[in-house]
């Protein structure tokens, strides 16, 4: 278990490990849920992990995208 002390303005500082462990750094976001009266710590994704694929496939054939994945796929 970890612990933190909440300063005057309202601060707390996450311990190195949970930061490690939650895979956030310096200056990235994070939002608080309550789930049954708890609060849980989650890492705010604010760009979708599929988002760096966008135009990976390159279509210069004009076909539509079912006859492309047909057509990769071998069929």
């Amino acid at each position: 278990m970890y612990t933190a002390k909440l300063t005057s303005k309202g601060q707390i500082t996450i311990p190195k490990k949970v930061r490690d462990r939650m895979g956030i750094s310096e200056g990235e976001a994070i939002y608080f849920v309550e789930i049954d009266g708890e609060f849980r710590i989650k890492k705010a994704v604010l760009q979708s992990p599929f988002d760096k694929w966008v135009g990976y496939l390159d279509n210069p054939t004009g076909e539509t995208v079912d006859e492309f994945i047909e057509e990769l796929r071998g069929r």
